[in-house]
């Protein structure tokens, strides 16, 4: 009769052999039983080798790659809006087979998409033109500190770490707000939007040129900032929100 540490000797030697990653535990109890290089095969039950391997977080999902502790507080919105903006990039192919790249700006509390930028480069310098977009469409002019006070959460990509854009960012006043890293939730207000976005425009539609997808997210931004039910504002829009709390900051 062998021993659930022997079991255990045996299971990590399975693991260890595998060519893949996250092999289950019926995985394994086949393994088992066929045998390993230099082990003889071991014939158990499938319930005693998941007993044994979840008692020793050998299960799948407790081998998946490790992440930092939740480092933000659980509230990234805010009460007013222009206190913090979330930007990032996503990408789609057009019919030639070219990647085209969206880059947009939202605000944490209206959640209205306040700058968007359509491009076949991801670049530094494409990723700051929401941000200049953004600034001309609620502040009227894009000179230097003119948003002082402002934060701006962006993920730890290249282009929003290089220096030329924390330079630029540094030179409109704007306070750089990256998120943790491995932590997408850090910037989960643009996120969000992204995800409608591909819902109901990019996943679903067919684009020949960059011409041809820049004029069609423009388009969903004016109605998604019109008509977008946003649930924790009473399923105003976005728009509706920023009239409603226009009185609450100084633009």
């Amino acid at each position: 009769m062998i021993t659930d540490e022997q079991l255990l000797t045996s299971i990590k030697a399975a693991i260890a052999t595998s060519p893949f990653q996250g092999e289950g535990h019926r995985k394994v109890c086949a393994m088992l039983r066929r045998g390993i290089t230099g082990i003889a095969p071991v014939r158990v039950s499938r319930e005693r080798v998941l007993r044994v391997m979840r008692e020793n977080g050998l299960l799948s999902a407790a081998r998946s790659p490790w992440r930092p502790e939740l480092k933000h507080d659980g509230r990234i919105t805010t009460d007013a809006p222009n206190v913090m903006w979330g930007t990032d990039m996503t990408s789609t192919v057009l019919c030639t087979g070219r990647n085209a790249y969206v880059f947009a700006v939202v605000d944490h509390c209206a959640q209205d998409c306040i700058g968007i930028h359509v491009s076949d480069r991801a670049t530094r310098y494409e990723a700051i033109e929401p941000v200049r977009k953004a600034i001309e469409q609620v502040y009227g002019r894009c000179d230097e500190q003119v948003v002082a006070g402002l934060a701006l959460r962006h993920d730890c990509g290249s282009a929003y770490l290089s220096r030329y854009f924390q330079d630029e960012v540094a030179f409109l006043g704007i306070e750089s707000s990256p998120s943790y890293v491995r932590q997408p939730e850090g910037n989960g207000v643009v996120e969000r939007f992204f995800k409608t976005l591909k819902e109901q425009l990019l996943w679903i539609r067919s684009f020949e040129s960059i011409e041809a997808l820049s004029i069609a997210v423009t388009n969903f931004v004016k109605t998604y900032n019109a008509c977008w039910m946003v649930a924790k504002h009473g399923y105003c829009s976005p728009s509706q929100v920023r009239e409603q709390l226009k009185g609450k900051w100084a633009a």
